[in-house]
């Protein structure tokens, strides 16, 4: 499997597992691995709540979009980026032209339960934290969709199996996208 070449990108909401599985397949490819909400941290010295709280959603933003692209113009790397990358057209062309990007679909429901207990998610940080998730998931999902060139879907498999249909569907051109488990 280390002779697959080329960049992975993965994308997705919050809690979508993009740093989960993008650890794994890194070590599976023995590549390196990069999540950028942690980078952006690493190089600040502070966590992003800090950052929304003293520079705002803007201030995060700009950070997220100058990480993505120092870290995307690297070669044979696994990239999680934070869920609002996306958001940025400019981050939208240079994932697509610099590698593969990997959409991890998964409804809000299931977010929910997996991002519950995180204190370190500004946005979810409101009374009613699954009404914005699904506020955020209306907003964002066509947008994953149209920037993605493999979806994935991430409600309930493990995350073995979402390693096997990636590569499966990385592998296999001219695969546009794999879905499983329509639950």
């Amino acid at each position: 499997m280390e002779n697959i070449a080329g960049n992975l990108f993965l994308i997705g909401l919050m809690g979508a597992g993009k740093t989960t599985l993008g650890r794994h397949i890194a070590q599976m490819l023995n590549r390196p691995f990069y999540d950028s909400d942690q980078e952006i941290c690493r190089r600040t010295g502070v966590s992003v709540p800090t950052i929304f709280e003293l520079e705002g959603e803007q201030g995060f933003r700009d950070r997220e979009t100058a990480v993505i692209n120092e870290l995307s113009a690297l070669d044979n790397i696994v990239l999680a980026t934070g869920g609002g990358a996306v958001l940025r057209e400019e981050n939208r062309r240079r994932l697509r032209e610099r590698g593969t990007v990997v959409y991890l679909h998964a409804c809000p429901e299931v977010l929910i339960e997996r991002t519950r207990c995180d204190t370190n998610r500004p946005l979810l940080q409101v009374a009613d934290p699954l009404a914005k998730l699904r506020e955020l998931y209306n907003l964002r999902d066509s947008v994953y969709r149209s920037a993605a060139h493999i979806i994935i879907e991430a409600n309930r498999q493990s995350c073995h199996k979402n390693a096997e249909y990636l590569l499966q569907a990385w592998t296999q051109p001219p695969a546009s996208s794999v879905c499983n488990d329509k639950k």
